[in-house]
Formats: structure tokens, sequence, C-alpha cells
């Protein structure tokens, strides 16, 4: 008999920026991992690419429509029993402000501020190339001069 492992759950977040800050989304008192901060964003559906399944994830749970950008990186995670696969995604609002319908707070922070919240374990690895695309470098460039 093998076992099978199911394969991760394949889940997009976004960085959210706008001069100089990112937008950054609590996760609320009924989701898993409550209180933890998050890149918004969802599951990708079967049939749906990541982009389009970002896209549809912030209209749905913001109420804003973007354009989904660069991605910035992938990396697999397991939390409790579950593995997923994050992408995060380079991203900008192009109609709508943002409000929270899930969510317990939304915020914009600066890159300075990014390690100073309580994130969920799946966004940390994320951290340093949002915090380049804040700051307008990318990871593995060349500091500005």
């Amino acid at each position: 008999m093998t076992d099978v492992t199911p394969p991760p759950l394949c889940v997009v977040g976004a960085a959210i920026i706008e001069g100089g800050l990112c937008l950054v989304a609590q996760r609320g008192p009924t989701m898993s991992l409550a209180g933890r901060w998050e890149f918004p964003g969802g599951k990708v559906e079967p049939g749906e690419t990541p982009e389009a399944a970002l896209a549809r994830e912030l209209r749905e749970e913001l109420g804003i429509v973007v354009a989904v950008g660069e991605c910035l990186g992938w990396c697999e995670t397991t939390t409790g029993d579950r593995r997923l696969t994050l992408g995060v995604f380079a991203t900008r609002c192009v109609s709508g402000e943002p409000t929270i319908s899930e969510h317990e707070a939304i915020r914009w922070v600066t890159a300075a501020e990014l390690p100073d919240l309580d994130w969920a374990a799946a966004d940390l690895p994320h951290l340093p190339a949002v915090r380049a695309a804040i700051e307008g470098t990318r990871v593995g460039d060349p500091a500005p001069r």
C-alpha cells in the first residue's frame, strides 16, 4: 500500500503597494490563525490562473479592482496538518477603496514596519521580497546608490 500525500493547497496573496506603503490584513476571529497578519488573497480554484484568483479574491474580500503585476515569489509551508503553496504578487489598486468583510483589520504599512507584525507563517518567507518591492528594489538587485 502506498501512502499518497495530497498536493498542497494553492493560495495567492497580494502585496498592494501605493506610495511607499503596502496594504496588509489581519485575519478575523472566524478565520484560522485569527489575529495574524497576512497579504490579502485566497485559494486558487480549479481551472483558474493565480492572477485571476487573486483579482477575484480581492474583489470579493476587499471590494477593490486590482492590476496584478509580477510574482514576488512562491513558497510551500505546512500549517497544522495542511500543506500550502503561497505565491505573492505585486499588485496595485485600479478602483475602489479597500473595505473589510472577512478580516479583523486592514492597514497600510511601510517596509520598515513589516517585521513588527505577527504574521501567519506562510507569509513570513515573502517579507524580504515585499520589502524590496515597497522600497523599489528587488531581492538580489544591488542596493541603490
